[in-house]
């Protein structure tokens, strides 16, 4: 591989396996040598630090524990469940996938790669990292991390998400691959670059001792280790300023829409409104985008929460306030896919997006 001959890499994997067999972080998932458990974790860890995905396992474990329990429960159980873990596609899929394991596979989540991408929400690296650490197939994978370990070991300067470097980095990783232990080697690669060869800083630059390849790495060689790898600028990401509103009919009650599927953050409630137009305030946009979802008109009280959020590519500035209804009409799905008149109490029971927690616990105050 680039520098690397056969000899040194069988120490590359005899090196390596051995670091990841004294240095591995627990975690729940590890613990398991079941398929389910597995898959879990792995869609979960999508998009999502170990630390966070932590506590959302063993509550989802806890609450299915076989694929089957997850095949039978509702979607808005699982949706809950994964309330503020965000990427809620990820969740959709995984209950998508687990009907499909049960009629299809009688339950028995498919063993090699190639069959596994047959499965909502199952990708190239997914499925690999699936097959290698569930049923040890001679899988490679590559993420993030791995990535970074292979341009830094290889010191290559390019920008690793163009397609033909990408692919050059898939055949690498395929070629380093333990034989004997796929599964282990692919996650002692990824805990390579989460502890040791960090995005920032790698601990190689103050004790090589730290990193088990740092006397096979060409990059640490070269000083440049800290420096990859390279990629182009990140475009700064649009934003969008929202108005939402809490509308309370006079039994208290709070009116929620489910956004319709197929979009972002689909099947999750929230409360109506939407983006403001250009030099329109939030106030109005909640009060107009109110009327084109649910056919209500109503009157602004007072804002209750400002909250900035961040999405994979864009931004928003999320501004809530408390409205009441002017019309005699009665509340309709219009651009949303349905519409509640819920007591405050109930809330709870439905899984919004995070942006608008601080809105759920404003509400929750006022009981």
């Amino acid at each position: 591989m680039d520098h690397l001959d056969n000899n040194a890499i069988r120490q590359l994997r005899r090196r390596l396996l051995k670091w990841y067999d004294t240095h591995q972080r627990q975690m729940p998932w590890r613990d398991s040598r079941d398929p389910y458990a597995i898959w879990v974790s792995e869609i979960m860890l999508q998009q999502t630090r170990v630390a966070a995905a932590t506590d959302y396992f063993n509550r989802w474990m806890a609450a299915f524990p076989a694929v089957e329990t997850l095949a039978a429960a509702p979607l808005d159980d699982a949706l809950k469940l994964w309330e503020g873990l965000g990427y809620y596609s990820r969740c959709r899929n995984l209950h998508n996938a687990a009907k499909l394991v049960v009629s299809e596979f009688d339950g028995a989540l498919p063993t090699t790669a190639s069959s596994l991408l047959a499965l909502p929400g199952i990708g190239r690296y997914t499925a690999a990292a699936i097959a290698s650490i569930a049923f040890n197939r001679r899988e490679a994978v590559l993420d993030g991390n791995v990535i970074r370990v292979l341009t830094r070991l290889c010191n290559d300067d390019r920008d690793p998400r163009a397609s033909a470097v990408n692919n050059e980095l898939w055949a690498r990783a395929e070629r380093l691959l333990s034989p004997t232990r796929p599964g282990d080697f692919n996650q002692a690669m990824m805990e390579l670059g989460a502890m040791v060869c960090t995005p920032k800083s790698p601990r190689c630059v103050d004790d090589p001792k730290l990193c088990p390849l740092s006397k096979l790495c060409a990059g640490f060689a070269a000083g440049t280790a800290e420096t990859l790898p390279k990629k182009a600028p990140k475009k700064k990401p649009p934003h969008y300023t929202i108005g939402a509103a809490v509308v309370m009919d006079s039994r208290g009650r709070v009116l929620i829409a489910r956004r319709k599927e197929g979009g972002m953050l689909a099947g999750l409630w929230e409360f109506p409104g939407g983006k403001a137009e250009s030099g329109e305030s939030p106030a109005d946009a909640a009060a107009r985008e109110t009327a084109e979802e649910v056919g209500l008109d109503i009157e602004i009280i007072e804002p209750i929460a400002t909250v900035e959020h961040a999405f994979s590519h864009f931004r928003i500035t999320l501004h809530t306030f408390l409205a009441r209804k002017t019309s005699r009409r009665r509340a309709k799905a219009i651009d949303v896919a349905e519409v509640r008149w819920v007591p405050p109490a109930d809330l709870a029971s439905f899984a919004f997006p995070k942006a608008n927690h601080a809105t759920l616990r404003w509400i929750a105050d006022q009981q």
